[in-house]
């Protein structure tokens, strides 16, 4: 028994150290890592991911929105983010750094946070090869539960192609595609419409 127990413990052992345990870090120890950290990471049930960097067509993308949507966004009384601006998605297990976040009236942030957003109206994602099927799913799902967010706009770097979810009155989400150079994204909440010709702006496939 005593050699089965010790060869038991040895392969515990090895396994600890072939597969060492993940240890959970809490939402503050992770704002205070990200306060000095060379780079952004996202949080998700106390592990951190790292984000990686975004291609020429990405940036140039978030410009054009940024740029297009400015002035009707300021007579709205509303205020664009870009991606360095965090977002909760749940106070104790989600934060996320959308591309563009989006939000209309008193600002809220998280504890007094100004680096961190409570209440986006609006957020765009800016697909890609590696995050495409994450934004449309499990990140979908859970900017879903956000209670103050009505639309969420999904963009293609690599074609025309424009996914637009808003949520109506009775909390039911419905999809509007775009896929013409002539469309006109209609965003209902704030009332702004932006020409899929300046958002891809530049943009060259």
């Amino acid at each position: 028994m005593h050699t089965s127990f010790t060869v038991c413990n040895l392969m515990k052992r090895r396994w600890r150290m072939a597969y060492p345990e993940k240890k959970h870090i809490s939402p503050d120890a992770y704002f205070a890592l990200e306060e000095t950290a060379l780079y952004k990471s996202e949080y998700f049930n106390g592990e951190i991911f790292a984000m990686s960097g975004a291609s020429f067509p990405h940036n140039l993308i978030v410009w054009n929105i940024s740029s297009a949507s400015y002035e009707p966004l300021n007579n709205a009384a509303c205020f664009a983010f870009s991606g360095d601006m965090r977002v909760q998605v749940d106070e104790a297990r989600h934060y996320t750094y959308p591309d563009i976040s989006i939000v209309c009236g008193d600002i809220e942030f998280v504890n007094g946070r100004d680096d961190t957003l409570a209440n986006p109206a609006v957020i765009f994602e800016i697909l890609s090869h590696s995050t495409k099927d994450y934004d449309r799913g499990s990140k979908f799902t859970a900017y879903r539960k956000i209670p103050c967010l009505r639309d969420y706009v999904l963009v293609d770097q690599y074609a025309c192609h424009i996914e637009y979810f808003h949520k109506d009155e009775t909390g039911i989400w419905g999809l509007n595609e775009f896929e013409h150079i002539e469309d006109m994204l209609k965003i209902r909440s704030p009332d702004i419409a932006l020409p899929l010709r300046k958002i891809y702006h530049r943009v060259q496939w």
